[in-house]
């Protein structure tokens, strides 16, 4: 089947399975492997990306289930609340292996973008469901507060 899927403001056509979920979709039929794989069944969070802006695990979502949806992945995302992060996990020196990065980017950029000054439940919140191997988690939640700084200015 074909299906034509809106990524990052780009039509973009996929010949697969309905069933294919869209991370395959994304990394194997497109090259855009930013979105990461980590474990196949929405519990780490590596695979984000936003559909209709909203955090959404790619790897348990079928490709003929979005029709029609904006999305959008780390290749993509821009904005200030994304700026924002990146800087702060710079400063912060969140990433080790970095794997994980691009998921915990999209889901904080989503934080703040609707919460622009989080508290730490607030952070704890929406990060939840996002895994770090490397357990550098203080450094995440102290590099979400840091990004809220410089996005108020």
């Amino acid at each position: 089947m074909s299906f034509n899927l809106k990524i990052n403001g780009e039509t973009r056509r996929v010949d697969a399975d309905g069933d294919t979920p869209l991370l395959w979709a994304l990394r194997d039929e497109l090259g855009l492997t930013g979105t990461k794989f980590g474990c196949g069944v929405a519990s780490c969070g590596a695979c984000t990306v936003y559909l209709d802006g909203l955090p959404t695990r790619s790897c348990v979502t079928p490709i003929d289930s979005i029709d029609g949806e904006e999305i959008t992945t780390i290749d993509g995302l821009s904005g200030k609340a994304s700026a924002a992060i990146r800087q702060a996990w710079t400063e912060m020196q969140v990433p080790q292996c970095g794997y994980c990065q691009s998921g915990q980017i999209m889901a904080a950029s989503a934080l703040l973008a609707e919460t622009p000054k989080p508290t730490d439940e607030d952070i704890d919140g929406a990060m939840e469901g996002n895994v770090c191997r490397c357990a550098t988690y203080h450094r995440i939640r102290a590099a979400i507060h840091r990004a809220a700084e410089i996005q108020e200015g």
